[in-house]
């Protein structure tokens, strides 16, 4: 298993077959509701700013492009961005892609909303976090926002955890075999990944984990105040148990 002070798994897990898995998980339905919630929520309208932080293949990205938003996407996957710059171009969108690590980015640019979807901040240990999100509040404009995904944090881990499991997604079998650390909180896992041809792929990973408190204070400590935690965006409150959080923070003004 991975140990603690092991390089970011942004780096390296979305790189082999989970590059696929992943694009093949997320339903178009729920990147359309999250897209029109994020537009709703920080009153986006065309020529808007928005940063998307670990874009993954720019689902966000490009949807709110095809809306006349200006977008920024950061993502440190070559294959990613690649493909985001060259759909941006056919339909002449107004996205730039920026291949690169999200705590090495830096941007002059101030924007409405900042968005961290799929999970990605909970690939960051507590110094970490802390860093990016001074950079994202950094980023914001007075009054703009910033929504994160989650469903590793505390109230969601100790009553979802599962230490192995399989699953099927695409054509990909995926075995999964997690432990969970207490100190600092964090979930290490083994994933196996097996093709229709049987050639395999296996990856490690590690997801630090946070209660929502812990989350909040981090956040404030930044700048950024928590206005809203929804398990369905704009739709249903978060409460303990549910699979996913959608955190919704604004920039603090004096």
């Amino acid at each position: 298993m991975l140990s603690v002070r092991a390089e970011n798994i942004n780096n390296v897990f979305f790189d082999g077959y989970y590059k696929d898995v992943w694009r093949a998980l997320i339903p178009e339905a729920l990147t359309k509701a999250e897209v029109d919630y994020f537009i709703n929520e920080a009153g986006l309208t065309a020529g808007s700013k928005v940063l998307d932080l670990m874009c993954g293949y720019g689902r966000h990205a490009l949807s709110l492009a095809r809306k006349g938003i200006n977008v920024a996407a950061v993502d440190n996957l070559t294959a990613y961005v690649n493909e985001i710059r060259e759909i941006a171009e056919r339909e002449n969108l107004t996205l730039s892609a920026f291949r690169e690590d999200v705590m090495q980015f830096n941007s002059d640019d101030k924007y409405d909303l900042v968005i961290c979807m799929g999970n990605s901040m909970s690939f960051f240990n507590e110094e970490d976090s802390g860093k990016l999100f001074s950079k994202i509040s950094a980023y914001l404009k007075p009054d703009g926002k910033a929504i994160f995904n989650s469903w590793t944090i505390a109230e969601i881990v100790y009553k979802q955890f599962k230490d192995n499991f399989w699953a099927t997604i695409g054509n990909i079998k995926c075995l999964y075999n997690s432990k969970y650390f207490i100190s600092p909180a964090r979930i290490e896992t083994e994933s196996i990944f097996i093709a229709p041809d049987g050639n395999t792929e296996i990856k490690h990973a590690i997801d630090y984990i946070y209660s929502l408190n812990e989350t909040e204070t981090m956040l404030n400590k930044s700048g950024l105040v928590v206005k809203e935690l929804w398990s369905v965006p704009g739709k249903k409150k978060f409460t303990l148990g549910e699979p996913r959080v959608y955190i919704v923070a604004e920039k603090e003004t004096l």
